[in-house]
């Protein structure tokens, strides 16, 4: 992380810094206090990126750490931000914890979240005190009558509201918001989906509406149509519009023009993302997995006994990589409640069908178990003929290990059921089909 911080080092503020700067999304926020008409964060593909989704949820600690792993994995990294998957101050506790971690690390990296408004005005202060150098709102109308046709609901406490009065609502959140952040010398980003025939001729009115609070910066984003969204049957306004309303929007206040729709959990240079995210396939039920891991740990509980795991792992700090995806695992000993790394080896290529398999358990013939982030049913039925059980887990290795190293059943790093797309059971969480 080898890079001088300053204000301008923000590589979504100053597009000087998109190929030099990196910035790393903390997924900490799943829950979200409003409900957009053009957002479905129900789906997480491996190939889409775009705000509401992530791979992953993480507590704040586990955040932290990952965050320390991965500074050093990434150039010049000068920001960590909290953009959900739902919004930060929908979880305000989670968020707070994790700026302030994240702060008692770092004294100088630059913080940043993003927000859509309605819940950040009491937490200002905090973020002014934490040293929280930037804040993107998303406005789309400042006109309730517009608002009113993009959000179906905004929750306010208990209570949701709908129609022109969420609208309103909202609307007033946000410019006290964007007017306490700036009494407060934050940067503040305002960010407006352009949905064509909903605000497409009204972006203009809310670049004005923004300018007089103190805004910074607008960034107009294209409708990303999100299937079985309210507003999925729209199409994405063509790039000849978004110019024209950028260029007319730029002679009122400054735009940014670089923006790649980041994921919740997005990492490195802008555009170059290097842990983005992978589907979910195939997780075993959580009953059994609970089981065949008390049982391992129950092996690993003799003395004197040593006990070999097998981790797949992307960028090797979490667990993360599916079995048929992995080109490498790392392999740690565990003995008398120790845990040693070993030696990372490779997996054989891919093809060949069950051959694959049998060749992956001799390679690792002197491992007790592998973990991965995924894995199908027949590579785990050959591994397990061969003695050798597949666990499919989420986290921190070093949580794992410390579980592990301690016979201890890790169960909050079992990773929850999938479902293939379409088969139901989504949780609109952002966090994947689970």
């Amino acid at each position: 992380m080898a890079c001088k911080i300053t204000l301008n080092s923000h590589p979504c503020f100053d597009a000087d810094k998109k190929h030099t700067h990196s910035r790393i999304h903390l997924p900490v926020a799943p829950r979200c206090n409003i409900q957009c008409k053009f957002c479905n964060r129900k789906f997480d593909c491996l190939n889409e990126s775009r705000p509401g989704v992530s791979s992953r949820i993480m507590t704040p600690v586990q955040a932290v750490e990952y965050l320390k792993n991965m500074a050093n994995a990434v150039p010049n990294l000068s920001v960590v931000g909290i953009a959900g998957p739902g919004d930060p101050f929908a979880n305000p506790e989670e968020t707070l914890e994790t700026l302030r971690l994240v702060r008692e690390w770092n004294s100088d990296i630059l913080l940043c979240v993003a927000s859509n408004g309605l819940n950040v005005a009491p937490y200002v202060p905090f973020l002014a005190s934490t040293g929280v150098s930037h804040v993107t709102i998303t406005v789309n109308a400042v006109d309730p009558e517009i608002g009113e046709k993009i959000y179906a609901y905004v929750r306010i406490g208990k209570h949701s509201v709908t129609g022109r009065a969420a609208a309103e609502a909202l609307l007033k959140a946000q410019t006290e918001a964007i007017k306490l952040l700036k009494e407060a010398g934050i940067l503040v980003k305002i960010n407006t989906i352009v949905i064509p025939g909903i605000n497409d001729n009204h972006v203009l009115e809310v670049t004005k509406y923004v300018k007089e609070l103190g805004v910074d910066m607008q960034n107009c984003m294209a409708l990303y149509p999100n299937k079985d969204s309210s507003f999925g049957h729209l199409k994405e306004p063509p790039a000849e519009q978004m110019a024209e309303i950028r260029a007319a929007a730029g002679e009122i206040l400054p735009q940014m023009m670089h923006c790649a729709r980041c994921r919740a959990d997005a990492a490195g240079i802008i555009g170059q993302d290097v842990n983005n995210a992978q589907a979910l396939e195939d997780a075993s039920n959580i009953k059994e997995e609970s089981k065949a891991l008390k049982q391992m740990t129950q092996e690993l509980s003799k003395p004197g006994e040593t006990f070999r795991i097998a981790i797949a792992s992307r960028e090797g700090w979490m667990i993360n990589s599916h079995l048929g995806e992995a080109k490498d695992m790392r392999v740690y000993e565990i003995k008398d409640g120790k845990a040693t790394f070993i030696e990372r080896r490779a997996t054989p290529l891919a093809g060949g069908g069950d051959n694959r398999w049998l060749s992956m358990a001799s390679i690792f013939s002197d491992c007790n178990s592998i973990v991965v982030g995924g894995a199908g049913d027949t590579p785990r039925k050959v591994l397990a003929d061969n003695n050798i059980k597949v666990f499919v887990l989420e986290g921190l290795i070093e949580d794992a290990l410390k579980a592990f190293s301690k016979n201890q059943v890790p169960l909050t790093m079992i990773k929850r059921e999938a479902f293939k797309c379409g088969s139901g059971g989504c949780t609109g969480t952002g966090a994947g089909c689970a």
